[in-house]
């Protein structure tokens, strides 16, 4: 028990993550029905664009008044990325079967990938991250490092300002008629393609800035991080109810707190030592998602937001 407060906090650092990045799959499925396999691959870029930013400033500034540059760069980069995926690669396929844009998707996360490999300087390798330095804060009895502080700080604000966006702005109104029938909303005036391109974009904005939550947590990143963070993002867009933005939040705190709890507790238990530690942590998120959607599979939120609207 004298674990439970570290556990908790590591797993709510690690959900706010997921969260951010689930934002993006769900708004994008919420609004054209399209898995965007390749938004884990947008998360990646976001991380390069903002480390980009860093290598520029000058030896010597401090680390705190950088973040908001990369965060600016990232978003940039990741942005960009995204509305022209959408233009591009998945607009010319929005009327075609499913299975199209799905593959497509699959592929363009390939493509960027390897772009990565490729074109970034030393690439093929892990890049290092800058680190805020200095002793972990104690809260409530759990040891935070100050580069933690920047998700749980972040995700709340994010959040918020999204949900106020989506209900009080008029894009956010066209966002949510253009999720409940998209034909109506283009017979109505509603630009829809535009409104399409923001969800995309919307949600690149939120992967960069948890890219960003990534490299201050972990020091590092790599071409091939976006994968299996945007496989744990979609497990948690699942979890809380595909296109439903609140719940892709609530996915991402769930799946990180189990996924926490598990791997620290399991090591523990007499037998079942050997599904504990890192190496099972991957596991016990999928186990998680086939629990809960055996259990509700409209996921824990169920309905999407514009369905409430």
């Amino acid at each position: 028990m004298n674990e439970l407060p570290q556990q908790l906090a590591n797993g709510l650092i690690l959900g706010a993550m997921y969260g951010l990045i689930a934002i993006g799959y769900t708004m994008v499925y919420g609004i054209i029905q399209l898995i965007n396999f390749a938004h884990g691959e947008i998360f990646m870029i976001g991380g390069f664009g903002a480390l980009t930013v860093y290598l520029w400033m000058p030896a010597g500034v401090s680390l705190l008044a950088i973040i908001p540059l990369m965060i600016i760069g990232g978003v940039i980069c990741s942005v960009a990325v995204s509305a022209a995926a959408e233009r591009f690669a998945y607009r010319p396929l929005r009327n075609a079967p499913r299975l199209a844009p799905l593959i497509t998707a699959i592929g363009l996360s390939l493509a960027l990938q390897q772009a990565i490999w490729k074109w970034y300087p030393d690439a093929k390798k892990d890049r290092s991250f800058p680190q805020f330095k200095g002793e972990a804060i104690d809260i409530f009895g759990a040891h935070i490092q100050r580069g933690d502080l920047f998700v749980l700080i972040t995700a709340p604000i994010c959040m918020i300002a999204l949900g106020l966006f989506v209900s009080k702005t008029r894009s956010g109104r066209g966002m949510q008629a253009t999720s409940q029938d998209p034909d109506t909303a283009k017979l109505m005036g509603i630009n829809t393609d535009r409104i399409i391109v923001m969800a995309f974009a919307i949600g690149a904005a939120f992967a960069a800035v948890a890219a960003v939550a990534y490299g201050l947590k972990n020091g590092q990143i790599g071409f091939k991080m976006g994968f299996i963070m945007g496989l744990k993002a979609f497990t948690a867009a699942v979890l809380g109810g595909i296109g439903n933005i609140y719940g892709a939040m609530l996915g991402g705190v769930v799946l990180g707190i189990a996924e926490s709890l598990a791997t620290g507790y399991m090591s523990n238990v007499p037998g079942m030592d050997l599904f504990g530690g890192g190496a099972w942590k991957d596991v016990w998120a999928f186990v998680l998602l086939i629990i809960v959607l055996l259990l509700r599979p409209q996921g824990l939120l169920g309905e999407r937001v514009a369905d409430r609207a």
